[in-house]
């Protein structure tokens, strides 16, 4: 799901290193049809799924065969076919919301790498991993470490969690005024390959806001029991620190293809999916404090967490309308905490008891969020 995105590419690419493990069932892309078709041409797949019905049509004359599909409908029934034993969820963004629904209750395996689906429709999903025969494994490299150390541990023996984030493009630039940040400098991430949305929320940390909130939902931990420490060479992707205050870290170069492989295998590891990392490449290692003076994106997640979940579903629609009016060159960069913070100001809380409460508490929000753009 999103093959033709950074992790779809990536899965991928683990398929052409493993084809005698995965075979791939069904393709879904937004709008890049050069590459699906040449994805199509080479994978074989039975399914595949596009946003418009035009492109869809043309899809199918390119491959009559090939089964084609569009829109969340689409998503939503390749998401839950019988014969996939695998859903890879790279889609982007709150889009992906229905499709992971789909096919938790359908009983799937899903290696989630959309951190808005949990964010926003936490609890509802809580509830139905709870009733389905899949697994849910978290593919963020941070989620996927801690998902990796919790494996078999007593929950009485730990006192925090670990999150740890690259700082981004701006970690070495603290001179830099925001306002003359431009999309050209917020997307040059200094370690990650990473489409420009999730590079954009690396620069302001609202990435590792929403990991937060990830964290605390995907392993019920509290808030106040996660850490979040600035780790530019981004080696270690996630810690436990015990009561006795004794650690245990994962670590491995920063190369996504390593999660999302943990995840498509699991409970089995794959061998040699990434290069190997020698203890002398963490000769040098830092962590430093996040400054969230500078950078409140952090700040503003935990308060939208503590202030209910229709306001965790207000934060990812208000940061996605920030970020795309950024990225459009509409809005400066520093505007985008400020566009979220009064958003949410403005937000009026209220249950969230479905998934059509996640919709139209996400519509209302963007519709918000616009109205608040220059």
């Amino acid at each position: 799901m999103g093959s033709t995105g950074s992790i779809g590419t990536q899965t991928l690419q683990i398929v052409d290193q493993f084809p005698n493990r995965f075979r791939v069932l069904a393709l879904t892309a937004g709008k890049n049809l050069d590459l699906l078709k040449q994805q199509v041409a080479r994978y074989e797949p039975s399914y595949a799924v596009v946003a418009e019905e035009s492109d869809a049509e043309q899809m199918q004359r390119w491959y009559p065969s090939l089964k084609v599909l569009c829109g969340r409908e689409g998503l939503e029934a390749v998401a839950a076919l019988e014969e996939a034993d695998l859903i890879v969820m790279g889609i982007l963004g709150f889009a992906a919301l229905a499709p992971t629904l789909a096919a938790v209750r359908a009983g799937k395996d899903v290696a989630l790498a959309n951190k808005e689906s949990i964010i926003t429709a936490g609890s509802l999903l809580q509830k139905e991993i709870a009733h389905s025969k899949g697994r849910c494994i978290p593919v963020d490299s941070e989620h996927n470490a801690l998902y990796q150390l919790l494996q078999g541990r007593n929950r009485e023996e730990i006192r925090s969690l670990v999150l740890t984030a690259s700082g981004g493009p701006l970690l070495r630039q603290p001179h830099l005024p925001l306002d003359e940040v431009t999309p050209e400098i917020a997307v040059k991430h200094p370690n990650w390959s990473m489409g420009p949305k999730i590079s954009v929320d690396s620069a302001t940390l609202m990435n590792k806001g929403l990991e937060l909130v990830e964290a605390h939902i995907l392993f019920d931990f509290p808030a106040k029991d996660i850490e979040v420490w600035i780790h530019p060479q981004s080696l270690v992707h996630g810690a436990l620190c015990f009561k006795d205050n004794s650690y245990i870290a994962q670590f491995n170069k920063p190369d996504m293809r390593c999660s999302i492989g943990y995840a498509m295998a699991y409970p089995e590891r794959l061998e040699a999916v990434i290069p190997a990392l020698s203890l002398k490449d963490m000769a040098q290692l830092e962590f430093l404090e996040p400054d969230e003076v500078r950078f409140p994106a952090l700040r503003l997640a935990r308060e939208a967490l503590a202030s209910g979940p229709s306001h965790l579903v207000a934060l990812n629609a208000l940061n996605e309308i920030a970020v795309h009016a950024f990225l459009g060159k509409k809005l400066l960069f520093s505007g985008i905490p400020r566009l979220i913070e009064r958003g949410l100001d403005l937000h009026a809380s209220v249950p969230i008891l479905s998934i059509e409460d996640v919709f139209t508490v996400d519509s209302q929000s963007r519709a918000l969020g616009q109205s608040l753009l220059p």
